[in-house]
């Protein structure tokens, strides 16, 4: 099946050491189907991992595969699969909750004590020629969907998330502080919702360009730690408060931002992940009822994002600006770390192309 190569496979062997290594062709096991990879996106999580060796409490403590945005063909199925067959297309789902818990039973499996992320400390990653998966948390693409969206399929499902979190409906004004992959989906979501205006904040001019030409009816390049100031430049430039405000850059003025221009009684949502505490004007929030929710990843999102992108309403290829092939994951990953070369959204190629 893999051939005499076996599984080559990116194996994180600890802080800023990417090997590439031979590992056996896994084995599906009941319920699960055995994929031909094809395509893996480089999230800022991977990287992360890579330099750090540890996001939060998800600590590297042995050797373990990279890669969670993928998709692939299905080669062989376990067990009591049925709807799954070899030759099928799919999108992975990288999360699997224990399906039991109260949190699994409320429909809010993201928040299950118990899962199973892929590339997230101990659990492989799918950053390999050949990676077994439940079915269940596999999504058969449609033949107008390729790999390469199938694999994007996972940061559009943040995007989906947070904007469901956040209220965004027909006619919102929404700001997005943050125009790196994730501010640019929340970004694509929002408009596909039917948000009258967007307007996206960040320092690069570059990515304000790219989220021009996404669609993104204002946008404001940062050059102020002054929050207060910012949001009076933010409200003047969309002509109105922003009803729901999604901040995905985890900085702590950013957050201020969000929270001192959103109009009374309106929705911030908290996606980027920065310092463990920070510092919020949180009376200026509590006397104006704006209501501050997170969100971690993502829930029931993914046969959406599916519609979404088959349907045409939302395009998802402009973001991926660069192509490799799993031989050069390494110089694929020093590439997502610089950003050289205005890398958005990087796109590894696991196997043949179909």
């Amino acid at each position: 099946m893999a051939g005499e190569d076996g599984n080559l496979s990116l194996v994180l062997r600890g802080p800023g050491d990417l090997q590439l290594e031979q590992r056996p062709v896994p084995k599906p096991a009941r319920g699960e189907v055995l994929l031909g990879m094809r395509s893996v996106g480089i999230c800022g999580s991977d990287v992360h991992y890579w330099t750090h060796g540890r996001i939060g409490d998800f600590v590297l403590t042995s050797p373990m595969v990279m890669g969670h945005e993928a998709s692939g063909k299905v080669v062989a199925v376990g067990d009591g699969v049925k709807d799954l067959k070899p030759g099928d297309r799919v999108a992975i789902e990288p999360g699997v909750p224990c399906r039991t818990c109260p949190h699994c039973k409320d429909g809010r499996y993201n928040l299950c004590p118990d899962m199973r992320f892929c590339a997230t400390p101990p659990v492989d990653g799918s950053l390999a020629q050949f990676y077994c998966h439940p079915a269940d948390f596999c999504y058969k693409l449609p033949e107008n969907v390729s790999y390469d969206e199938g694999a994007l399929l996972e940061p559009l499902s943040v995007g989906v998330h947070a904007c469901r979190r956040a209220g965004v409906a027909l006619g919102s004004h929404v700001l997005v502080c943050g125009a790196g992959p994730i501010g640019l989906v929340c970004l694509l979501t929002a408009k596909a919702c039917g948000a009258t205006s967007v307007i996206i904040t960040d320092l690069d001019a570059g990515r304000l360009e790219v989220a021009k030409k996404l669609g993104a009816d204002h946008v404001v390049q940062v050059s102020t730690r002054d929050s207060l100031q910012l949001s009076r430049i933010i409200t003047e430039q969309l002509g109105c408060e922003p009803d729901q405000s999604i901040e995905c850059s985890g900085a702590e003025p950013s957050i201020a931002t969000a929270i001192y221009s959103t109009r009374s009684g309106g929705t911030v949502v908290l996606v980027g992940m920065g310092a463990a505490e920070v510092k919020l004007p949180i009376i200026n929030a509590s006397v104006r009822e704006v209501d501050i929710r997170g969100i971690f990843r993502y829930v029931n999102c993914y046969p959406t994002a599916l519609k979404m992108v088959a349907s045409g309403q939302v395009d998802v290829k402009p973001l991926i600006t660069h192509t490799y092939e799993l031989r050069d994951s390494v110089k694929a990953f020093e590439r997502a770390k610089t950003g050289d070369g205005g890398a958005i959204k990087i796109i590894i190629k696991c196997g043949q192309t179909d």
